[in-house]
């Protein structure tokens, strides 16, 4: 998708991605990490999320990276902190105790910028992306924070009843792009109510992608 796609989403209100509450494969299955208390995780196309709020709530440090200035305005005020600003490239750099977002490109951010993360949490980056892009992505999702542990919640639909974004990434999918690098269970799914965007059957599945020993 180009950028002027998400900009114009954000701009016209049309976030039917953003929930209200934490994602319930977040919080059913976080603990499958296995992650120390004060952990670091990274959040790509993170939008303002409310599972940044929950997981900073529970210690944990996040960082994470969003195309849109009004999202990262907005995940900032619902916080409830004022984010010290500063430029690194073609990037912007808010951080706050406990949170770094970098907003831009998620292209332009390096392993050298991001810093080092212990786990990824991707609710709604890949599903966002059209297939010709999710290729690049997860290489440079790898790249960027040494390919460790990750939370993936996918969408499964008739992809030819409904055009995305979301996208339906189907299990075949997930492993063609992480079984080199993970060792992939599908933790849990779930019928979406009412189907997505109301229109049409669907399921969302939580991955757990491991390091292989």
């Amino acid at each position: 998708m180009e950028a002027d796609f998400w900009h114009r989403k954000w701009h016209a209100g049309e976030t039917g991605f953003h929930e209200d509450a934490v994602n319930a494969m977040l919080a059913a299955h976080f603990d499958r990490l296995g992650l120390a208390a004060g952990a670091r995780l990274f959040l790509p196309l993170c939008g303002k999320t409310r599972d940044i709020a929950w997981l900073l709530e529970r210690g944990y440090r996040v960082a994470g990276a969003e195309l849109s200035p009004l999202a990262v305005g907005e995940l900032f005020d619902e916080l409830g902190v004022a984010p010290e600003v500063t430029p690194v490239g073609s990037l912007q750099h808010h951080r706050a105790d406990g949170i770094d977002v970098f907003l831009g490109d998620i292209f332009e951010l390096d392993r050298e910028r991001l810093g080092p993360v212990d786990a990824v949490y991707d609710r709604a980056a890949l599903v966002a992306l059209p297939p010709q892009m999710r290729v690049r992505y997860a290489q440079h999702l790898m790249h960027i924070t040494a390919a460790v542990p990750q939370l993936l919640v996918t969408f499964e639909y008739d992809q030819s009843a409904l055009d995305g974004p979301p996208f339906s990434v189907e299990e075949a999918e997930v492993r063609a792009l992480y079984d080199a690098h993970f060792a992939l269970s599908s933790l849990a799914c779930s019928e979406v109510e009412g189907g997505l965007k109301g229109k049409v059957e669907a399921v969302d599945r939580a991955w757990l992608l491991a390091r292989r020993p």
